[in-house]
C-alpha cells in the first residue's frame, strides 16, 4: 500500500484528535457498540462514518431481526436452526449467545421506541427460509433496517460522551508492533487527513458486496474494515463464503434491488422462465429452504430451462396484504412499470453478505492488542458456512453491544500510548497512470465469475493470478482519493476471498465447488484462518 506516502512520512504534520473509543461504522453494530462504550464516567466516544446515516447495509435491510419472543419459540430453537443453516462451521458458543442475548437487545430497542408492526397489539412476526417457526420482526413493512437505525442514531444523539464525524473515510489503522493507537481518515469531500486516536478502535466498517458485479450492497460495502485489520497483523478466518441473496430485482438499468425473503415467507412462490414452480423440485422447504440452497437452485433452473432470471409470483397473494406488508418494494417496482400484486417480479442471485472477515472472539477481540470488531466485517462463528435469514441485524445489536462494552474496559484499563513517529517508506512510487474506475470494474466481473455462487479450480487460478499482477502497481500507485484507496482495499480481500476459495476442497454451505461438488468432513469440518503473510 502506499499509505506512508500519502501520511507524508510524518504523522505528527496532521491534526489530530483524541477519543477514549473510537469505533469506525455507523450501522447496526457501530451504534450498538458506541452506545455501550458510553456511560457514567466513560471518555469520549467517536464514531467515524464513511457516508450519511443510509450508507450502509443497516439502512437498507429489509426482511427483520430473528428473535426467539413468540410463546412457540424458544432460545434452543434459534439455536438449532441457525447451527443447521451453518452447515456444520457454526461456534456453537457464539451462537448460544447470539440467541440467548437476542431478545434482550430487541426488547431494549422497544424500549428506546423501535416501531415494529403489531397485529391486535402483538408483535407481528413472519416467516424467512431455515426458520423453524415465525420469528421474524419487522417494521414498516420492509423497512425493518431504517428503523432500527433511526432508533439506533436517536439514542446516541442523547449521549453526551458520544459524537459522529460524517463523511470521513477510514484509510488505515495507525499501529506500532501488535497495538493499535487510531486511524487516519481522510474527509471524503476535501480530501484534507485526519490523525485519530484512540485507546481502543472497534470496526464495524459492514460487507464487501462490492467486490462483485451483481451485488445487493451500497457503494461504500468495499470491505475496507477487513482489509485495515489484514494490513495491521489480524487473523482473518472464513473468507471464502459469501452469501448471495437468492432474489434481487433484475431489470436492465435498475439496481439489484433486494426483494426481501419474507416475500417468500408469505407466500409468493418462484417460477422458472416457462412460470412453472420449481424448488419443490429441489428441496423439500422449497421456497423457504436455507439462501445457499435457494441460490444454487435457481442457477441451475435457469441452465435447464433457459433465461437469465426466474420469477417471484405473489399474485395468489392478497393483493391488500402485498401493499402492506411489501411496501418499499411494491413502490420501487411501480416505479419500473411492475406491479407486483398482478405480475411477477424477475429476480436471479446477488451477492449479499460476507460470513468471513476478521477473525473476534465472543466480546469482539481481534488478534491484534486494542482492536476489536463487529457486525458484518468480523467473524464470530454465528454463521458457520452459511447465515440464517434475519440473523445479521441481531448480531450487530449482540456483538456491537458486547465489544464496544470490551472497548471500554480495554481503555479504562490501559488508556493507549499514542506514538507521533515517522512511517518507514518502503519501495519506490509506481508513476504510471491507472484508470480506477476501469480496474474496479473488471476486479467485479473477475470476482463474480470467478468466484461466484459456483466455482471451480481452474477459474479460482486465473483469478488469483489476475488479482496478483493488479496488486503489482495498484499498490505502488500514489492513492490520493477514496476511490483508489477503496480499489486497494478490493483487491486485498477479493485476493484472500480466492485464496480461501482454492484451499477449500469441498463443498459445503454458501460454498461450492463444481470440481469439489461433495461435503469432506474429514478433511474440511474447521475453518481457514488467513494474514497478511497469504496475500
Amino acid at each position: 500500500m502506499r499509505i506512508d506516502y500519502l501520511l507524508e512520512a510524518d504523522l505528527t504534520r496532521i491534526p489530530a484528535l483524541e477519543a477514549e473509543v473510537l469505533v469506525v461504522g455507523s450501522g447496526v453494530a457501530g451504534c450498538a457498540a458506541a452506545i455501550s462504550a458510553s456511560g457514567s464516567g466513560a471518555g469520549p466516544v467517536l464514531v467515524l462514518a464513511k457516508g450519511a446515516p443510509e450508507d450502509t447495509n443497516t439502512w437498507h435491510a429489509q426482511g427483520g431481526v430473528a428473535a426467539a419472543l413468540g410463546d412457540d419459540d424458544s432460545v434452543e430453537k434459534h439455536l438449532a436452526d441457525t447451527v443447521v443453516a451453518g452447515a456444520g462451521l457454526c461456534d456453537e458458543a457464539a451462537v448460544r449467545k447470539l440467541v440467548g442475548e437476542g431478545p434482550e437487545r430487541v426488547r431494549e430497542l422497544l424500549s428506546w421506541g423501535a416501531r415494529f408492526d403489531r397485529e391486535a397489539g402483538e408483535l407481528s412476526r413472519t416467516a424467512e427460509g431455515a426458520h423453524s417457526v415465525r420469528r421474524i420482526l419487522h417494521a414498516a413493512g420492509d423497512a425493518t433496517g431504517k428503523e432500527v437505525q433511526r432508533v439506533l442514531l436517536e439514542r446516541m444523539a442523547g449521549l453526551e460522551e458520544v459524537s459522529v464525524l460524517h463523511d470521513h473515510f477510514a484509510v488505515d489503522l495507525l499501529h506500532e508492533g501488535d497495538e493499535v493507537f487510531g486511524v487516519l481518515a481522510m474527509n471524503v469531500r476535501t480530501g484534507s487527513l485526519l490523525r485519530i486516536t484512540a485507546s481502543a478502535v472497534v470496526l464495524a466498517t459492514g460487507g464487501m458486496g462490492r467486490i462483485y458485479r451483481e451485488t445487493t450492497n451500497p457503494e461504500v460495502a468495499t470491505g475496507d474494515g477487513v482489509a485495515m485489520a489484514l494490513r495491521a497483523g489480524a487473523e482473518l478466518v472464513d473468507m471464502e463464503f459469501v452469501q448471495f441473496h437468492p432474489t434481487t430485482l433484475y431489470l436492465a438499468g435498475a439496481p439489484r434491488f433486494l426483494i426481501s425473503e419474507a416475500v417468500r415467507g408469505e407466500g409468493a412462490l418462484l417460477l422458472n422462465n416457462s412460470r412453472e414452480r420449481f424448488m419443490p423440485e429441489y428441496d423439500e422447504r422449497a421456497e423457504l429452504a436455507p439462501r445457499d440452497v435457494v441460490s444454487q437452485s435457481i442457477i441451475r433452473e435457469m441452465r435447464r430451462v433457459g433465461g437469465n432470471c426466474v420469477y417471484l409470483d405473489l399474485s395468489q397473494l392478497d393483493p391488500e396484504m402485498v401493499s402492506r406488508r411489501f411496501p418499499s418494494i411494491s413502490e420501487l417496482c411501480a416505479g419500473y412499470g411492475l406491479d407486483i400484486r398482478k405480475e411477477p417480479i424477475p429476480v436471479r442471485p446477488s451477492a449479499h453478505y460476507a460470513m468471513g472477515g476478521i477473525r473476534t472472539d465472543l466480546e469482539g477481540r481481534t488478534s491484534v492488542g486494542r482492536l476489536l470488531a463487529a457486525g458484518e466485517c468480523a467473524a464470530t462463528g454465528v454463521h458457520g458456512a452459511n447465515r440464517l435469514a434475519s440473523n445479521s441485524l441481531l448480531e450487530g445489536l449482540v456483538f456491537g453491544h458486547a465489544a464496544g462494552a470490551a472497548a471500554r474496559r480495554a481503555a479504562a484499563e490501559s488508556p493507549g500510548r499514542f506514538p507521533h513517529r515517522h512511517l518507514p517508506r518502503s519501495g519506490e512510487l509506481l508513476n504510471v497512470p491507472i484508470d480506477v474506475d476501469d480496474l474496479v470494474r473488471s476486479l467485479k466481473s473477475l470476482t463474480w465469475r470467478s468466484a461466484g455462487i459456483y466455482r471451480d479450480a481452474e477459474k479460482l487460478q486465473v483469478a488469483e493470478k489476475h488479482l496478483a499482477f493488479w496488486r503489482q502497481y495498484a499498490y505502488r500507485e500514489e492513492a490520493r482519493s477514496t476511490a483508489a484507496l477503496e480499489l486497494q482495499n478490493m483487491l486485498a480481500v477479493a485476493a484472500l476471498l480466492v485464496r480461501a476459495a482454492l484451499m477449500r476442497t469441498e463443498s459445503r454451505g454458501a460454498h461450492q465447488r463444481l470440481d469439489c461438488p461433495e461435503t469432506d468432513d474429514a478433511n474440511w469440518k474447521r475453518r481457514i484462518t488467513l494474514t497478511r503473510e497469504d496475500l
